[in-house]
């Protein structure tokens, strides 16, 4: 009598093997869906820091929806996020210090560039500046930074780069209660130190 042979068992691994497994959900970044008031400062992913002007109850289609009312002055802009999307739209009070202090440890480390087209990697560092995460914002500006010396920047590199190091520096303003001028001194003072 011949051996035939025994099945292989199924592996307990679950996941069933695929062309790409779908992105990781993203992380919370500190104290998205609290409650927001007049005054205080926000971020929206794609617009970076604003202030919340109020809650305002508008009529849509018939029905009544709150709405936070987020002014952004330097582009002179107001947006409208629904209350109750607010924490899946991204919208959240500014980075507590932990996260800024990660931040801002990351602005010291050595640049990681890929070796990839840049077309790629322009992609990928805009997607960071839109997450809204000061420490994937930080690896954008820590990565296109050119100290003296250093080969000059093609103007979309210089592009991407003075939008991420606007943002992180608006935020840090922000938490500092000082001008983006002097955030961006002290990001620059943590460049140096890389």
């Amino acid at each position: 009598m011949a051996d035939t042979p025994s099945p292989t068992p199924p592996t307990d691994s679950g996941v069933a093997a695929g062309p790409s497994r779908p992105a990781p959900p993203p992380k919370p970044l500190g104290n998205q869906g609290s409650e927001f008031k007049a005054g205080d400062h926000v971020v929206y992913p794609t617009h970076g820091v604003g202030q919340v002007q109020g809650i305002d109850v508008m009529s849509v289609a018939g029905t009544e929806l709150k709405v936070i009312i987020v002014t952004f002055e330097e582009n002179r802009m107001t947006l409208r996020v629904p209350l109750n999307k607010a924490a899946s739209s991204g919208l959240r009070k500014l980075a507590g210090s932990n996260m800024m202090g990660e931040a801002l440890e990351t602005l010291k480390g050595r640049a990681r560039i890929k070796r990839t087209m840049w077309s790629r990697r322009a992609q990928e560092y805009e997607q960071k500046i839109n997450s809204g995460d000061p420490v994937q914002i930080a690896e954008v500006v820590r990565d296109l930074h050119r100290n003296a010396g250093q080969p000059d920047q093609s103007f979309s590199e210089r592009q991407i780069y003075e939008l991420a190091m606007d943002r992180l520096a608006a935020e840090v303003a922000a938490i500092d209660g000082s001008d983006k001028n002097a955030a961006m001194v002290k990001l620059l003072e943590h460049l140096k130190q890389a």
